[in-house]
């Protein structure tokens, strides 16, 4: 990348970050002034909304790379990235340049600040990737809520083709509420009047869903046929419908959100759009969402970002699943507003290892808070990681609780450089 492109990147990161970066205002007030100063860039645009507590950014990347494989000129938009803020947009699987990203950030900032509209970090990157979908003629968009739904930046559109709640349960219960009812509730926000929703009918917070939906004249939508996953010569299979695909992404939670996606296609191909079975096959087989029970054979590593209590408990068991004989080290970290301590409760058995590591955020727990829900936990610096992972001694090593450590940690050194590379985050 040339020096000005770099400067420019740089600039536009400033920009981000000093909206007060870790700050929260849910509302669609700010970024719908702001979209119409922009052209109202959403409503030309072709949604697939997507919103839960689990699994959502899943049936995003899947659903995306199956629209992609078919030939669609496929936006995507998910939160939060791994190494860089580019990840976060990306047309048919690849993230927006750095260029695009600069000059889109600097326009939309400029447009807030002369109109005296605050933005949050979020608001500023959704509507700079409304405004790039849109630039770019997308066929059509997979968006992902950043929190909640009903008051979620993303929701500032007047259509979409289907929205999709996935898997509901208590995670940011001081901002959503802390029932499982009033969490529903707010992800069902994203729905559209006289637009289809598509949620599971196991789904806690369906009859919910269900009840807006009845408001709001959409026809609720459920998943036809279940999807069973299997293990076989160290390769993952999902089956459904009486095929056998080879599917990329680990967790037997995935089996509840391929339901989705394979609802979803059903609906598409109902809908006038095209999808055929090759397509799927495809997508399955090369799909990549980074950092969610990705494994890394080379060095017997796996990574995944679970925060709350109820993803532990599905990693916990699909851990289990896919290496029972293994024991389990864990270099684990954590942000104060998630249930850490019930979060490592869930993770953690007694024959595993676990290591804690500090990393820089202004809500990162120390360690020594951790060692107190985990005694036996000890603290780990980068240095004794890396020893721990190039020596390999033992059958696996999991870096796992927040997005944000996670990156640190594969940014920190030539060797987890190399591994984010060898899992395609870069």
């Amino acid at each position: 990348m040339c020096s000005m492109e770099n400067e420019n990147y740089e600039k536009a990161i400033n920009l981000i970050t000093s909206q007060e970066k870790f700050h929260i205002c849910l509302g669609l007030e700010r970024i719908s002034k702001v979209l119409e100063l922009l052209g109202n860039p959403q409503e030309k645009l072709n949604i697939i909304h997507v919103a839960g507590t689990n699994g959502k950014g899943s049936v995003c990347a899947i659903l995306s790379k199956i629209l992609t494989c078919a030939g669609y000129k496929t936006g995507l938009y998910t939160s939060p990235h791994i190494l860089e803020y580019t990840e976060r947009i990306k047309i048919n699987g690849v993230n927006i340049s750095k260029n695009d990203f600069a000059d889109l950030i600097t326009e939309v900032s400029i447009q807030a600040k002369i109109n005296g509209i605050y933005l949050t970090e979020f608001e500023l990157l959704t509507a700079a990737a409304f405004k790039h979908f849109a630039d770019k003629e997308t066929d059509i968009c997979v968006i992902e809520t950043g929190l909640g739904g009903r008051l979620d930046a993303t929701s500032a559109i007047s259509k979409n083709i289907l929205s999709i709640i996935t898997s509901i349960s208590l995670d940011h219960t001081d901002r959503l509420g802390n029932t499982i009812e009033k969490i529903a509730y707010e992800k069902a926000g994203i729905i559209k009047n006289g637009y289809p929703v598509l949620i599971s009918p196991d789904n806690n917070g369906f009859e919910t869903v269900k009840n807006i939906a009845q408001q709001k004249n959409s026809i609720v939508l459920t998943p036809q046929k279940k999807v069973e996953l299997c293990f076989e010569n160290k390769k993952n299979y999902a089956i459904y419908d009486g095929g056998k695909y080879e599917f990329n992404l680990l967790g037997l939670w995935q089996k509840q959100n391929l339901q989705l996606v394979f609802g979803a296609v059903n609906y598409l191909n109902q809908s006038g759009y095209e999808i055929d079975d090759n397509a799927i096959k495809k997508a399955l087989k090369e799909v990549i969402w980074p950092c969610r029970m990705q494994y890394v054979p080379k060095f017997n590593l796996l990574l995944d970002g679970t925060h709350n209590p109820d993803g532990a408990r599905v990693l916990r068991q699909s851990l289990d699943y896919y290496f029972p004989e293994q024991k389990k080290v864990w270099i684990y970290g954590a942000l104060k507003t998630k249930d850490f301590k019930k979060v490592m409760s869930t993770l953690f058995n007694d024959d595993d290892e676990v290591y804690f590591y500090n990393f820089e955020y202004p809500s990162s727990v120390p360690c020594e808070i951790l060692k107190e829900s985990e005694p036996e936990g000890l603290p780990l610096n980068l240095r004794e990681l890396e020893y721990l992972i190039t020596e390999n001694k033992h059958p696996l090593i999991i870096i796992s609780g927040s997005f944000y450590m996670i990156g640190q940690i594969l940014n920190s050194s030539t060797l987890l450089k190399n591994i984010a590379e060898l899992v395609n985050i870069y």
